[in-house]
């Protein structure tokens, strides 16, 4: 059976990928040869970044990513961590926000902050983006940002399951576009990702029990060679 070509999505993907692994070894080596070594990986990336629609020219992504490159474990590239929160209502309709950035509607969610757990993230975010005071009840979902399509740096996302105590509704002037409740049947487009957590996001907010989401493993092929098959 012929594989399927390599979309846009996967391109970016890859070349995250490439530039982690370019960037941690610069990181953490002084050796000429290999510096030169992971340079050259980091200029494929770019080229495939750039290739992918990136607004940077190639160069200029090099450029960045190298700002980027610390020592040690300091210099150990891994991905952002955002914390979402699906917040339900008595209606059983969920908050959305569209976001300035790409116009896309998501959940509200914002970077990982120092001194706050992230389940106080959470219910900031709840309240900066949509004006609606928020309860965490349980962890939904841990997901790729990348994956689920609304970004272009690598990041996990941390979500949960929150309950609307109060508020009034009001987007903020400057990180959202709009913001709304939605029933299942009426969601706004586009909506980034729902397909992986909407299903989960509305069984939650009906009450029921739900497992929290993750990414599953990729075949072994698509990691590491090292990775035991199964």
């Amino acid at each position: 059976m012929d594989e399927e070509p390599a979309s846009t999505s996967d391109l970016v993907r890859w070349s995250e990928a490439l530039s982690g692994i370019a960037r941690t070894g610069l990181g953490f080596t002084e050796n000429l040869y290999e510096r030169e070594r992971f340079e050259e990986v980091l200029k494929v990336a770019a080229d495939m970044r750039a290739a992918a629609g990136h607004p940077l020219p190639a160069d200029a992504l090099v450029a960045e990513w190298m700002r980027s490159v610390g020592e040690g474990v300091a210099g150990y590239v891994t991905p952002k961590v955002a914390v979402g929160a699906v917040v339900g209502n008595d209606r059983g309709e969920l908050l959305l926000v569209r976001r300035a950035d790409s116009g896309i509607w998501l959940y509200p969610t914002g970077w990982a902050d120092v001194g706050y757990s992230a389940s106080e993230v959470a219910v900031k975010e709840v309240w900066e983006e949509a004006g609606i005071e928020a309860e965490p009840v349980g962890l939904l979902a841990v997901l790729d940002g990348m994956r689920l399509g609304f970004t272009r740096i690598p990041l996990y996302s941390v979500v949960f399951h929150c309950r609307a105590l109060g508020g009034t509704l009001k987007a903020h002037p400057l990180e959202c576009l709009d913001a709304g409740w939605f029933a299942r049947d009426s969601l706004p487009s586009p909506l980034a990702g729902v397909d992986r957590w909407g299903d989960a996001a509305f069984a939650a907010i009906r009450g029921e029990a739900v497992e929290a989401l993750f990414d599953p493993p990729r075949p072994p092929s698509a990691l590491r060679t090292d990775l035991p098959s199964t």
